[in-house]
């Protein structure tokens, strides 16, 4: 430790104690600046990064009286910020210690707490202001040429008394210089609309703005309307999971709905369509033989069950777009499903052409940006979901916010 040196070290079953002192020199009044004379020291317990056992400093810290009868000071305490802080009961390197560990290690407070020896709200007192500084330091904001954005629920209790379970998380997901995309969460604000989304943007300056490009999204119009309004030069893109996952869903509709004009009920074992309904949401090329099999005997049962094959062919049309290789081939397959599904007579299946149209340019965006996507967001997600059952949920959000910062990225320019 710098500034300190040791005087005795005594080690007592599972812990070790450390005896320091910093080197007699002269030292001011830190009110009038006359030299203070010494009025002898006082012992300080300091929790210090655990090894093998929890470790305890015992800084025996010097107390001085000012020479000047007429200075209001009378007596202070030396300060040592290198190894503490004014009023800390951990070490500067405890603390270190301990926001590396809920960054790169998943551990809690309450774990950090067991490990050193003291109490939750010492720790989080401590490890806090830190996280603090971090987040106010604008410069993480810098180079973000891709921004996405989706919404979270971080809690689960009554909104009268935590106020609104939804919050809207913005995540970087611009490309390093070899392509790849490592997301990092941006920020996390109380709302899930276009106007928390709006109000983030416009706080984060035009210098911000001008330098996002690409600004990718599920398909909520309210977060379209706020890259419309905030982010005129950026290209807005649907994300590709949400795409798929509205063909599925339209399949999925229209098998419980011929499933009821057929038969009467919802679906049982033993139903030619109930048999096939996780056939259904698989992809084409991913299906055995007899996996096939099973399908086509099912569709066969009835002629009701033409319609969801015709619907099962279009989702895998719509599917196949994001999987071509070749961004131009892609982009035909999909302006063929935008120009030909809303007129299909199955229902399921003309309203979701009718919402292709609806998001055309944003759904088209997606092979003219070398396949930006809202995935990275949705792997911030599972990082926050992770964190949050690891410490069995929250009760104060800004702690929330600065918890999931840290372990998302987001403190890190």
């Amino acid at each position: 430790m710098d500034g300190v040196h040791v005087e005795h070290v005594d080690r007592r079953d599972d812990l070790l104690i450390v005896t320091v002192s910093t080197p007699a020199a002269p030292t001011g009044c830190s009110s009038c600046g006359v030299v203070a004379t010494a009025r002898g020291r006082r012992y300080r317990v300091l929790h210090d990064v655990p090894g093998v056992t929890r470790v305890r400093i015992v800084w025996r810290q010097r107390v001085w009286r000012c020479g000047d009868v007429d200075c209001a000071k009378k007596t202070f305490v030396e300060q040592l910020p290198s190894l503490v802080a004014q009023r800390g009961s951990l070490t500067r390197r405890a603390v270190v210690w301990a926001v590396g560990q809920l960054r790169r290690e998943h551990a809690t407070i309450e774990g950090l707490r067991r490990q050193l020896g003291t109490s939750w709200k010492t720790v989080w007192r401590a490890v806090e202001p830190e996280l603090v500084k971090l987040a106010e330091d604008e410069s993480r904001f810098e180079n973000v040429t891709t921004l996405g954005v989706d919404e979270h629920i971080w809690h689960h209790t009554d909104p009268r008394k935590r106020g609104p379970k939804e919050l809207t998380g913005m995540v970087d997901l611009s490309r390093d210089s070899t392509g790849k995309t490592r997301a990092r969460l941006l920020d996390l604000v109380p709302g899930r609309s276009g106007k928390a989304y709006a109000s983030w943007l416009a706080d984060r300056g035009d210098t911000f703005r001008n330098n996002v490009k690409v600004a990718a999204l599920d398909p909520f119009a309210g977060y379209k309307t706020a890259i419309e309004d905030k982010l005129e030069d950026a290209t807005a893109v649907l994300d590709a999971f949400h795409v798929v996952k509205l063909g599925t869903a339209a399949v999925d509709e229209l098998r419980r709905r011929v499933q009821q004009d057929t038969l009467g009920h919802r679906g049982r074992k033993g139903d030619p369509l109930y048999g096939i309904q996780t056939i259904l949401r698989a992809g084409a090329e991913n299906l055995t033989d007899k996996q096939r099999a099973r399908l086509v005997a099912a569709i066969e049962a009835d002629e009701a069950h033409d319609e969801v094959f015709v619907a099962w062919q279009c989702a895998q049309q719509l599917r196949s777009a994001y999987h071509a290789k070749d961004l131009t081939e892609g982009r035909r397959i999909a302006e063929k499903a935008v120009d030909s599904f809303h007129t299909c007579p199955i229902p399921e299946i003309a309203r979701l052409g009718r919402t292709l149209r609806r998001w055309r340019s944003a759904f088209l965006a997606y092979f003219t940006t070398s396949r930006a996507n809202n995935g990275g967001t949705e792997a911030v997600n599972g990082i926050i979901e992770l964190h949050r059952r690891l410490a069995r949920g929250f009760r104060n959000r800004d702690n929330y916010r600065l918890r999931m910062l840290l372990a998302a990225g987001g403190l890190t320019p």
